[in-house]
């Protein structure tokens, strides 16, 4: 496909069946993959569009200082795009995150500053915001900003409505900063009211990167708890298990919090008589190798 910009191949990612997960007559499993967007996850949707939505409003221009916290693949989307828009970023994260996004981050150009392991996404997020207060820096927010959830109402749903021809039934997906499931959420309920949104959060003793159970001081602004009908909780061990199922039984190489999403969707599968069930993939699993994801054996 011929594009002027790699941004426009943002979006319209793949929709895959699932072949091997699922043997229930009457019951579809869809995978929605995101890895396939050019920055590598669902997050390319919302970081191209807060920062172009700020540019337009006046928010933002080449000469403001932007700071915003990651768990990692926001940070490598805002890398990416406020390059390409000769925007001055920087990402905070936490220092164990793995060496795939830091490197791949400072590839594109941000800089990066790693905040204590034991502090979590929560320390970066308090740091990033003394600096806005502090220091002048601006942060575009992704855990309070609409247009993240709104790239997925503008994009995400519309894709899967059109993809499933109107039939999807359920639509899976794990909550981080909660865009992607808002956004998407607020599109198929206006296209059918029927359609169940099943939210994925990890059990209270599991750490999986990019799904949290957040504590309420944190909780994303942007979160609507009206749009969810169901949250199934996942434990660590079962993510993880699930993410390497994929890669050798479905060819889908991705990362724990999409072993975790599938984990639920497949717990929701065996409530179900007959469905069509989308779940998103958010991300490749290269972005992991380092960690010991890949190097456990089940």
């Amino acid at each position: 496909m011929k594009s002027n910009s790699i941004l426009e191949q943002i979006g319209n990612t793949p929709l895959i069946r699932s072949r091997a997960l699922v043997n229930k007559p009457g019951v579809e499993l869809w995978f929605k993959l995101e890895g396939h967007n050019p920055g590598g996850s669902v997050k390319d949707r919302p970081a191209y569009n807060m920062i172009k939505s700020a540019l337009e409003r006046g928010d933002i221009n080449e000469n403001t200082p932007l700071i915003e916290a990651t768990s990692g693949n926001t940070g490598i989307a805002l890398a990416m795009i406020a390059g390409l828009f000769n925007l001055n970023m920087e990402l905070v994260m936490p220092e164990n995150s793995t060496e795939e996004r830091v490197l791949t981050m400072r590839a594109y150009g941000a800089k990066l500053t790693l905040t204590p392991a034991d502090d979590g996404i929560e320390g970066a997020r308090d740091y990033a915001e003394a600096k806005v207060k502090n220091e002048g820096y601006k942060m575009l927010n992704q855990f309070g900003n609409p247009d993240n959830w709104k790239a997925h109402y503008k994009t995400t749903g519309p894709e899967i409505w059109r993809d499933t021809e109107g039939k999807v039934t359920h639509f899976v997906s794990s909550m981080g900063t909660t865009g992607t499931i808002m956004g998407t959420s607020t599109y198929l309920k206006e296209k059918d009211h029927r359609i169940q949104i099943v939210g994925v959060q990890p059990t209270d003793d599991s750490r999986i990167p990019g799904i949290r159970k957040w504590p309420k001081e944190y909780l994303p602004a942007i979160f609507n708890p009206e749009k969810v009908d169901r949250i199934i909780e996942v434990s660590q061990e079962e993510a993880a298990h699930m993410a390497r199922k994929l890669a050798s039984k479905e060819g889908v190489f991705s990362g724990m919090s999409s072993g975790g999403a599938v984990t639920a969707a497949l717990k929701l599968i065996d409530t179900l008589d007959k469905g069509v069930v989308v779940v998103i993939i958010c991300d490749r699993g290269d972005r992991y190798l380092s960690s010991d994801l890949f190097r456990m054996t089940d």
